[in-house]
């Protein structure tokens, strides 16, 4: 084991006011998980939320009950009464809320908490309450004083309230959130003010993990971590916050409890960290380092925490036939995996726990895939670190936003040069261009992240080739899939079509040899659930059975044409879906999860023969 040492800081204690927690219970008339059946109001998402930048012993969960009000948008005072409880980190829309209501774009959703520090809290330390997500534009009051403003749905954010702390007193915490969902230009991924078909209920204010963390006056506030396989080494960089002339980085890697490599750097440089031997990290054999970075002063450990990494390389590379392919630490493996989009009937974007996040991960590889592609949605921290130890290579979309007025080309083996990019306004653009910078940032240490996918059917796609070519700089160490679905701008690494529900793929004649050519979308294959649905009709699929023979019968003929594929030049497919969402029914599970429509060793068995297609 790791030695743990103790920070200068002290534990936080804080209590989140549970009155009425027994008269809590879900809103609305929905199905429900059985996670969300069971949900304790008093213990909600009670893991630490940040698995690659861990601390020990001081911090403080703050999800359960706070106080919520809907008032006008144009409110800038705290309320001071309010509409009753919510449960965070339940978006308000949701039924594990307790609420149910929606809150439109004139409107806005305030949050009130009382949080009690310890007496223990010493000086010197600092304060930092952190955010997994917020939807969308969230201000932050701690004892009346405005701490700050966050725009961002997907990204984590965190703000410093050690000065606005008032000694000897309980802290009122007030958060207010206005988001125009559809009606503004920032990205919302599948949100919709008007629910329909492949657009789903809205989701505002808090839907991630709330939590304060005490820190020293010089702390680590990030790291970035990239694996270089060809050099052996992992490199590494560290963000210090108030870091003082002459500190120092010691950075160790374990390996089950012992230690493997260290080195010391300054604080300020970046470090190549030697992993001697290193074991590979692929879905077949899921490889975790463990890592420390410590902040040296004078020989002294002032701040540390605590990581992981894998050792992984991702690329394009032809084939003997000169054909571009997905390579994995130099070797073709075919990706094969469904889209996820990560929804919940409960909990809307929110899982109602982590076992119900690991629950579908955990079947997607018992299913016999090797990829995710998570569909223009980002996970809290610990769905990556899932995906991490389990061995499941994931296709990382940017939540789409500003959608309507694109044209595109998406039918089989026919790209154009057309390119059809939106007319954006420069407010439109600065947003996009921040939360994907945000979201980059905040997942660049998770190693099953192989791929980023900027755009999805031309929904809000613009200045495709900067935007591209910006994420092709900005993170060299991934594949990129600059246009999911056919707006092609002959740029990255991919090229992506989408095809409904039979299996097709770009002209590998005109294309094999530029970029890996895969099929972003297929499938679709409905089958309603009675009992299990969204609704009792109207609920639909892109073609759809009676039972699940039909379906079965069905899957494992269009998947013999995605193998027939694979030696023409196709790389990587991802089946539309994972679950039932809302009315659509085509996923492999129920919305609710309690109904898995094709068996896990049925469908393993199938998907075997995708990875059995020899490919010199």
């Amino acid at each position: 084991m790791m030695k743990k040492t103790m920070l200068a800081a002290c534990v936080i204690a804080a209590s989140v006011s549970v009155t009425f927690a027994q008269q809590w219970k879900p809103a609305g008339d929905k199905i429900l998980t059985s996670w969300g059946e069971q949900l304790d109001p008093n213990n909600v998402h009670q893991e630490y939320p940040r698995p690659q930048l861990k601390r020990q012993g001081n911090w403080q969960n703050l999800n359960g009950l706070w106080k919520y009000k809907i008032t006008a948008k144009d409110q800038s005072e705290t309320p001071t009464s309010w509409d009753g409880d919510i449960l965070v980190p339940f978006a308000v829309e949701s039924a594990l809320s307790g609420v149910g209501k929606s809150v439109n774009k004139d409107q806005a959703l305030w949050y009130n908490s009382e949080i009690e520090l310890s007496k223990k809290n010493k000086k010197g330390g600092r304060v930092l309450l952190h955010f997994g997500a917020v939807d969308w534009q969230c201000d932050v009051y701690v004892n009346g004083e405005h701490i700050g403003r966050h725009e961002g749905g997907f990204d984590p954010f965190s703000f410093d309230i050690t000065q606005a702390i008032k000694k000897g007193k309980k802290q009122e915490v007030a958060i207010r959130v206005w988001d125009p969902t559809s009606d503004g230009p920032q990205p919302r991924g599948k949100q919709i003010n008007d629910p329909h078909g492949i657009w789903y209920t809205p989701v505002t204010g808090i839907w991630q993990t709330v939590w304060l963390e005490n820190v020293p006056e010089t702390y680590i506030a990030s790291t970035k971590q990239t694996p270089n396989v060809d050099a052996g080494v992992l490199e590494i960089s560290a963000n210090v916050e108030s870091v003082q002339s002459g500190d120092q980085l010691l950075i160790e890697a374990y390996d089950q409890g012992k230690k493997i490599s260290e080195i010391t750097v300054n604080a300020a440089e970046s470090a190549k960290l030697s992993v001697p031997n290193a074991e590979l990290w692929s879905p077949s054999s899921p490889k975790l380092y463990d890592l420390a970075v410590k902040v040296l002063r004078k020989g002294k450990i002032v701040d540390q925490v605590d990581s992981y990494f894998a050792m992984r390389k991702i690329e394009r590379k032809a084939d003997s036939q000169g054909i571009m392919r997905l390579a994995l630490n130099d070797e073709f493996l075919f990706q094969y995996g469904p889209l996820d989009q990560g929804w919940w009937p409960d909990g809307l974007h929110t899982a109602p726990s982590d076992e119900a996040l690991k629950f579908d991960l955990v079947k997607t590889k018992e299913m016999g895939f090797n990829m995710i592609r998570k569909h223009i949605k980002v996970e809290p921290a610990t769905w990556y670190r899932h995906c991490d130890s389990l061995g499941i290579l994931v296709w990382a979309d940017m939540p789409s936003g500003d959608l309507g007025g694109n044209n595109w080309d998406m039918q089989p083996g026919k790209v154009t040069n057309g390119v059809h990019d939106k007319e954006r306004s420069a407010e439109s653009e600065g947003y996009y261009r921040k939360e994907w910078k945000a979201i980059m940032d905040a997942l660049h240490n998770f190693p099953s992240i192989v791929v980023w996918v900027p755009f999805n059917e031309a929904w809000g796609q613009f200045k495709t080739k900067e935007i591209t070519e910006w994420t092709m700089a900005y993170d060299p160490s991934r594949v990129i899939n600059s246009a999911s679905g056919g707006n092609f701008a002959f740029v990255g690494d991919i090229l992506d079509i989408h095809n409904y529900p039979d299996a097709a793929m770009p002209d590998a004649r005109l294309f094999g040899d530029k970029y890996a050519l895969v099929l972003g979308e297929f499938g679709g294959l409905g089958l309603p659930v009675d009992g299990h649905t969204w609704q009792q009709k109207d609920n639909w699929g892109y073609q759809s059975f009676k039972n699940p023979e039909e379906l079965q019968n069905r899957y494992k003929e269009v998947i013999g044409n995605v193998a027939a594929l694979i030696s023409r030049g196709l790389s990587g497919a991802v089946y539309t879906q994972t679950t039932d969402v809302e009315v659509e029914t085509n996923g492999l599970m129920t919305y609710d999860r309690k109904v898995i429509k094709i068996p896990e060793a049925t469908l393993k068995s199938i998907h075997q023969t995708l990875y059995d297609v020899k490919v010199n």
